[in-house]
């Protein structure tokens, strides 16, 4: 485990890259053309990056960024 020390200025800094990274990840999720196995590397990545905003984010922020899980469509036979 690692602690960092941020000033106000870079915790505000922080919050917005991590903002703006979700909302990439969460359009390139979407996106029917990345392969199942990238959108599973991604997955995991967002998951982290979820939770680090999700230390200095309120619930009401967070709802913005909170990830269903998809079911895989297979087809009924």
């Amino acid at each position: 485990m690692l602690g960092f020390l941020f000033n106000s200025k870079e915790c505000q800094e922080l919050e917005y890259l991590l903002k703006r990274e979700l909302e990439e990840m969460l359009l390139d999720l979407g996106d029917k053309r990345i392969d199942s196995l990238v959108k599973r590397a991604m997955e995991e990545r967002y998951q982290i990056l979820f939770r680090m905003y999700a230390r200095m984010a309120s619930p009401a922020e967070l709802t913005k960024y909170i990830r269903r899980p998809q079911l895989e469509k297979t087809p009924l036979t």
